[in-house]
């Protein structure tokens, strides 16, 4: 059975939360509460679903605007994934066919060539998108 979104249902939760958009600190971790709370109900209502998705929204409006990620360099990926998998730079030597040029690379002394990035990936199984 198919429960059906209820407006008046709805108006008396947003009335008792009064979601609104997140300015501090503090009402984040408040939203963040509620959204887990919602979100670990049992049989949750169509109308916790909306105030849930609502949340969520506010929730990642506020922190993609105070906490944003900052896109990674090709070489800043690479330096990473060497140093999350300890490897060296004589192994992508054998990956690239230079010791010469991988130093370069991890250096940051090179740009990485779209061959280099596809060889990269391939080592890495990650996608080709990091290093280009």
């Amino acid at each position: 059975m198919t429960r059906t979104f209820n407006p008046e249902s709805y108006g008396k939760l947003l009335a008792e939360y009064q979601p609104k958009i997140i300015t501090t600190d503090a009402e984040n971790e408040q939203a963040i509460a509620l959204a887990l709370t919602l979100e670990h109900r049992p049989n949750r209502t169509p109308e916790e679903e909306m105030l849930l998705q609502l949340l969520v929204t506010l929730i990642e409006q506020f922190e993609d605007t105070h906490y944003p990620i900052l896109q990674g360099t090709p070489n800043s990926m690479l330096v990473h994934l060497m140093d999350a998998r300890d490897t060296t730079t004589e192994a992508l030597a054998e990956v690239i066919g230079s010791w010469e040029i991988a130093s370069q690379i991890v250096n940051g002394d090179r740009t990485i060539s779209k061959t280099q990035a596809k060889a990269l990936a391939d080592y890495f199984n990650v996608d080709i998108s990091l290093f280009t």
